[in-house]
């Protein structure tokens, strides 16, 4: 897993444990490294490896010591991790303690995989990598989604990223392979090759499941939508100029 944010997750439900393990399994940014079924296990493992993980996923109905006593302890050893708690257990006044003890964020179960997806990366990835709050950022992110390309791929993430450098670079249009496929391998721990399979399998699938009337509207007037998909260097310097020109007039 090439430069991964790593997760560990506990929880007694194997149903919740191995939707999450097998959903991160191939996740460009995250992966679920460790799991446990209890409180104590979870508990030792943390204060024995705190060095070994970035973020928790944690229930707080757990067998032999709940996650309200995980989070203390945490405390007290000044251990900071990003926290997401994931339960069924919705009492006020447990709730309203969660923030003192450091929980980034708190979900009910029952829950979909890209609703986690996206909380994980708002309290790991977007404060790391990249700075959601960055007008550019937000509009490079919405449009990749209405372009149809699934933020669990690598593909996702090496686009949006060449695009922020074509954005903050616009004197390298045309050096993507020189140039911006190295930066992107660099950041994210790959290769140049293997940026562009990436980025190119990325496009594949915008092609065949992206919003019409936005192909229509980006890539009208530089591809022939029905005939043939756009290259990784039209795709990119496409959007690039496309969301110049949309942040030039919103201001």
């Amino acid at each position: 897993m090439e430069n991964a944010y790593r997760l560990i997750v506990v929880d007694n439900d194997i149903s919740t444990v191995n939707q999450l393990r097998n959903y991160f399994s191939d996740h460009a940014v995250m992966n679920v490294v460790e799991t446990f079924d209890n409180g104590k296990d979870a508990l030792n493992y943390i204060l024995k490896n705190p060095n070994k993980f970035d973020g928790i996923v944690m229930d707080l109905v757990i067998p032999e010591m709940d996650g309200l006593q995980i989070l203390q302890k945490l405390k007290e050893e000044k251990i900071n991790k990003k926290i997401l708690i994931l339960s069924a257990y919705k009492e006020n006044n447990v709730l309203s303690d969660l923030s003192r003890y450091g929980v980034n964020y708190y979900m009910l179960k029952p829950f979909s995989l890209e609703s986690i997806e996206i909380r994980l990366k708002d309290i790991l990835v977007c404060e790391n990598v990249i700075n959601e709050d960055n007008e550019p950022q937000r509009k490079i992110t919405q449009l990749l989604h209405n372009l149809g390309i699934p933020s669990h791929i690598k593909g996702y993430v090496y686009i949006r990223e060449s695009i922020s450098i074509m954005l903050n670079n616009p004197e390298i249009v045309g050096g993507i392979t020189k140039e911006i496929y190295p930066e992107v391998a660099k950041k994210f721990n790959s290769t140049s090759s293997r940026v562009e399979r990436a980025i190119r399998h990325a496009i594949e699938i915008s092609w065949n499941r992206g919003d019409y009337e936005i192909m229509e509207e980006i890539f009208g007037h530089s591809v022939d939508y029905d005939k043939a998909k756009p290259t990784n260097s039209e795709f990119i310097s496409t959007i690039a100029d496309h969301l110049k020109m949309n942040l030039l007039f919103s201001h």
